[in-house]
């Protein structure tokens, strides 16, 4: 009996590990997805550059993504009818979380200001490496 107690224990933690993968890498998926259409639709010429992480240290990954995350809401989008489509792959955006280790000396305004498709790419790097 205790065996099998313990077996439908071991069969059970198995399980949520294995599950909890797939769904964390269909999420970070979903995310590139949605920069992927970001590039695609975001205006490039004539606007605002925006402070771009590059490489951030692992100590440093809470800012990068804060600050891509700031970053996205002054982004605009080529032409007006591409605003919906645009609006929602914001949004996708804004959900990612990344825990904040508390040990990162940089700040957003420290990082080189790139055009926002080069955001978007360094956007979509930082992603990969999470």
């Amino acid at each position: 009996m205790e065996w099998m107690t313990i077996f439908y224990m071991l069969f059970f933690c198995s399980s949520t590990a294995l599950t909890a993968a797939p769904h964390k890498a269909a999420k970070y998926l979903q995310l590139l997805k949605s920069i992927n259409e970001l590039e695609i639709r975001v205006k490039d010429k004539g606007v605002e550059l925006l402070h771009t992480p590059e490489n951030p240290v692992d100590e440093c990954l809470f800012t990068a993504v804060t600050c891509f995350q700031n970053g996205t809401l002054k982004l605009q989008p080529n032409n007006s009818q591409e605003n919906s489509t645009f609006t929602k792959a914001i949004k996708n955006l804004r959900r990612l979380i990344v825990r904040d280790s508390g040990k990162c000396e940089s700040s957003c305004e420290s990082y080189e200001k790139k055009t926002p498709k080069m955001f978007l790419k360094s956007f979509a790097k930082l992603i990969q490496k999470v």
